[in-house]
């Protein structure tokens, strides 16, 4: 049965459900992604009430989402109660195959698979999974003591444990008891898969590191994850071509870099080099959607010192950064380029060199005549005065002053 969606929960421009609402300046709420496409298509007007945009912050609407969350909850008891194929005694069977450890693989497997396609197909239903505490059950499957835990018949468990949980964790408290609080025994299966796992299980382990990161309650797990110069190498190393989980280890390595203790870690193993090669061929294999993270990861790493350095010896380095200052299709990551270029520069007329041979004039003027934000602009304005500084101090040169 299809539920009735009220007005307020439906987006103003695509008229779906909203999933990650964001307030303008207007007080207009929308989808995120459907006003982010309305901005980078040139429009500067609220779609609703017309009225310029003044400001083009967006923020979120936790409030809505609460609302939003809580009716899907309500609806979804009532919906399945009603479903043939997946009711709630169903549900709860599941749950007692997978608790009593003692069935068989195949079993579990496919239970693993229903479960998995319960999340898909039934987004709305989530909530019952987490209220029949799934997600934390997922996790002990994944963390749990194991004679056999390196074992191909585990790490095919695992797999799918944790596929399920990735699709769980938006609606869950990573940081319940039975969840991933500091416990030195999770912290070493979390360290042994990253080494010993499937592809599949260390991209996968890279997005809960995101998500441990920036939950206030799991910091100590943070700090364990953070002392661990293995278990980084293991992220930073999927930061390559072949490794099949490029963008994860990416999305890993930013949140890592977000706190000042962990960057010379992440500079130790390797990261400025590989950041700065995948930020180089940003225009191949449809990845300009990570570049802005990329941008501002780099920016991040460029308070260790010895990288500034590491970006101006890079074959592509400097030229890197300066086509990411302004971009066609959108503005993200603009701030941190003008930024990360503001500190390569600071010091030396030779990568204020490399940055004009590689077009960065263009760049600030198409950013001052730009909806770019008001941050952008003036660090562009900056930018103009360290190169024109540049050229002064050549013209001494070049013309000394008679005294």
């Amino acid at each position: 049965m299809e539920m009735d969606v009220p007005p307020l929960f439906r987006c103003p421009i695509s008229l779906e459900l909203l999933k990650d609402p964001v307030t303008l300046c207007t007080g207009q709420t929308y989808e995120r992604f459907c006003i982010e496409k309305w901005i980078a298509a040139g429009n500067i007007t609220c779609p609703v009430t017309m009225q310029e945009l003044q400001d083009l912050s967006m923020v979120p609407n936790h409030a809505l989402r609460r609302l939003i969350d809580e009716w899907l909850r309500c609806n979804a008891v009532e919906d399945l109660g009603e479903s043939s194929e997946y009711n709630m005694a169903t549900i709860a069977e599941f749950k007692q195959i997978l608790e009593s450890g003692t069935s068989a693989f195949e079993d579990t497997v496919k239970v693993l698979e229903k479960v998995r396609s319960l999340c898909l197909e039934l987004p709305a239903k989530n909530s019952v999974l987490i209220d029949m505490g799934f997600f934390e059950h997922l996790l002990g499957l994944v963390f749990r003591d194991s004679d056999t835990f390196s074992s191909q018949k585990n790490f095919i468990l695992i797999e799918k444990s944790l596929d399920c949980a990735l699709l769980l964790l938006p609606f869950s408290d990573i940081a319940s008891p039975n969840g991933l609080k500091k416990q030195e025994c999770k912290f070493k299966r979390f360290l042994f898969l990253f080494e010993q796992g499937t592809i599949s299980i260390k991209r996968t382990l890279c997005h809960f590191v995101e998500a441990i990161v920036f939950h206030s309650e799991t910091q100590d797990l943070f700090q364990m994850l953070s002392d661990s110069p293995s278990l980084i190498h293991q992220i930073v190393a999927l930061i390559h071509e072949e490794s099949g989980a490029i963008e994860a280890g990416i999305l890993a390595v930013s949140a890592l870099s977000s706190l000042q203790r962990n960057r010379q870690v992440i500079v130790d193993q390797g990261a400025v080099e590989k950041l700065t090669d995948y930020l180089a061929k940003v225009g191949e294999q449809n990845r300009s959607h990570l570049a802005p993270v990329v941008m501002e990861t780099i920016e991040n790493l460029l308070t260790v010192s010895g990288v500034k350095e590491m970006i101006i010896d890079h074959k592509f380095g400097i030229r890197s950064i300066v086509n990411m200052v302004f971009r066609i299709s959108d503005h993200q990551g603009s701030e941190s380029a003008l930024n990360s270029l503001l500190i390569i520069c600071s010091d030396s007329n030779v990568p204020r060199q490399k940055a004009v041979v590689n077009g960065i004039l263009p760049q600030l003027l198409l950013v001052l005549q730009s909806q770019c934000s008001g941050g952008a602009k003036i660090k562009a304005k900056m930018l103009l005065k360290l190169l024109r500084l540049m050229w002064n101090e050549e013209a001494l040169v070049l013309h000394p002053i008679n005294r």
